[in-house]
């Protein structure tokens, strides 16, 4: 006879209540996560996206895999519904390396002749009010070479946007995220993993209480600026990397809030200078913020702090 859910549950309190074990629950998509407010105008519609690509560089390999889910939120963070599901795979012209095979389980026949759905969807990026990938810096530029209309949406990284170290996490990766939040899923398939990063962004964080989509929201509007610790002397590369600078093979550059530019600019002349200086900046938004349209050195004509 089947164990009903009640029952279940009360294993799991049971299990958990003796302090020797935590049970983990396997992800299954919920009906909806909120019932539809009075005031549907106040709902917005959010895509989460993954890509299963045949190697690291947007430049030089392909998209192999494209999961999209659409899902309806409200500027306060709450998730009320999964709109669509969408997953389509893409030959890439190419065999796939033996690696990406082993680390995704997709073919060569899964992909043969195969190609994403295009115009389907470009209606969703019609409707779409913000895109979400768990690491942007790596899907954005993937899916504006392939489909340039992502280029004009404001986008937000679930890895990134919401503060996980600061709510007791000691780590980013979705699978070890959505572990310590009390679910499991199947991994490294772009739908699958789109759904449980948008169940994880349902839940509320466990310091702040607040639904991890309403901190990645308040990120994701943030304005702020890429600052460039141009011509910095050889010898201050660790002082950088401690201070949480990045190397990107020119120059070394952090990204920062609106209100944190000057301090910073300030502690650069002060440990990092021998002389007083201006430092370029590039603003950031959430609409060029983990694309490839953010210089890898200033403008000539950039902004400076």
């Amino acid at each position: 006879m089947e164990t009903s859910h009640d029952e279940l549950e009360q294993m799991r309190l049971a299990l958990e209540a003796s302090g020797r074990y935590r049970v983990l629950e396997r992800y299954s998509k919920p009906e909806r996560y909120h019932e539809a407010p009075d005031d549907a105008s106040a709902l917005r519609i959010g895509l989460y996206v993954d890509v299963e690509t045949t190697g690291l560089s947007a430049a030089s390999d392909r998209i192999i895999e494209l999961g999209l889910v659409a899902f309806e939120f409200d500027p306060e963070g709450r998730i009320y519904r999964v709109l669509e599901e969408l997953s389509a795979f893409e030959d890439p012209g190419r065999a796939l390396p033996a690696e990406i095979v082993r680390l995704t389980g997709i073919t060569d026949a899964m992909v043969a002749g195969q190609r994403l759905p295009e115009a389907e969807v470009g209606t969703w990026l019609e409707r779409a009010h913000l895109v979400i990938a768990h690491n942007a810096a790596f899907d954005r530029p993937f899916l504006e070479r392939r489909l340039p209309a992502f280029a004009g949406l404001a986008w937000a990284c679930s890895a990134r946007d919401v503060p996980w170290r600061a709510e007791g996490f000691e780590g980013g990766k979705l699978e070890y995220l959505a572990m310590k939040q009390g679910f499991v899923y199947d991994t490294h398939r772009a739908a699958s993993d789109c759904l449980a990063g948008l169940h994880l962004l349902s839940l509320p964080l466990p310091k702040s209480g607040r639904p991890a989509l309403d901190a990645l929201l308040e990120r994701a509007r943030r304005k702020g600026a890429r600052l460039y610790a141009v011509d910095s002397p050889y010898d201050a590369k660790e002082l950088l990397k401690a201070r949480g600078y990045h190397w990107n093979g020119k120059v070394w550059f952090r990204d920062l809030a609106e209100g944190e530019l000057e301090p910073e600019a300030e502690w650069l002349r002060q440990q990092v200078y021998p002389r007083p200086r201006s430092l370029p900046v590039f603003p950031l938004t959430a609409f060029v913020r983990y694309s490839e349209r953010i210089p890898a050195l200033p403008p000539d004509d950039a902004a400076t702090v």
